[in-house]
């Protein structure tokens, strides 16, 4: 059994590879959206699981259910969950493969790299009033409780489930300040969403192509808009692949090793 981290695209992409392959997968989410994205799947030889899990919970997991690898390809800044993933295979002594999509080159003049969200709210105050957020709903409260932005008016594109919609609701969004919207988005898409809000500064994190980070380059580029990107946390992984066969080949290789 394949324990695969899919609370992305790709995550859900590789669950979908391994079960073709003949692996028995178990697919970890941490949201009911995420869930019934794979239910689909759902069969014999795949088990979906949406119970939040830290590190001591998947040594116990893994051990209980007979886990033979962990297949880790949660969101890029999930660094949380990597290292608690990393950490319980080291404890039960299985392999560990992280899947990774290749980042978006930054060469547009007017960005701005930042390391946190907190980064990230002080940069957008100087640069403009009207903040157009594309960082997700996870850590919105960053940016609405920080005092730096407190004169500015925040615009924030999340998707569009009643979970999340209320979750801006409650933390003081207008519905003139909420784009729910599912991806993914061209570049004139988002360059018209930009210009529909009269946003004046772009926040972003850099999630690679698949995660829109080339189109929402190209939009701020058009309309010179500044575009603030949070970068990526690195991590020493014990296995980084950045193709499906790449990580496809390393599994087969690392169970070989341990069988």
């Amino acid at each position: 059994m394949i324990f695969v981290m899919a609370g992305t695209k790709d995550g859900r992409e590789l669950v979908k590879m391994l079960l073709a392959a003949g692996y028995q997968v178990t697919a970890s989410v941490v949201s009911s959206y995420g869930k019934q994205l794979l239910e689909e799947n759902k069969g014999h030889s795949l088990v979906v699981n949406d119970e939040p899990m830290d590190g001591e919970a998947l040594e116990k997991y893994f051990l209980a259910h007979h886990i033979e690898a962990c297949v880790d390809a949660s969101h890029p800044y999930a660094v949380n969950a990597s290292q608690n993933a990393m950490a319980a295979c080291h404890g039960v002594k299985i392999p560990y493969l992280r899947y990774e999509r290749n980042l978006t080159r930054l060469d547009y003049e007017k960005t701005v790299i930042v390391h946190s969200y907190e980064e990230a709210a002080a940069e957008a105050a100087k640069l403009g009033k009207v903040i157009f957020l594309t960082t997700g709903s996870r850590n919105l409260s960053k940016f609405t409780s920080a005092e730096c932005l407190r004169d500015c008016r925040l615009i924030a594109r999340v998707l569009p489930t009643a979970e999340v919609i209320g979750l801006c609701e409650d933390l003081g969004l207008a519905p003139d300040q909420i784009v729910a919207l599912q991806g993914p988005f061209s570049a004139a898409l988002n360059r018209e969403l930009f210009l529909r809000y009269e946003a004046e500064v772009i926040i972003t994190k850099n999630s690679g192509t698949l995660g829109g980070t080339d189109t929402k380059v190209q939009a701020a580029a058009e309309l010179g808009l500044p575009l603030i990107v949070i970068d990526r946390p690195p991590l020493a992984y014990d296995c980084l692949c950045s193709t499906f066969d790449e990580l496809k080949d390393n599994l087969h290789d690392l169970l070989k090793e341990d069988a």
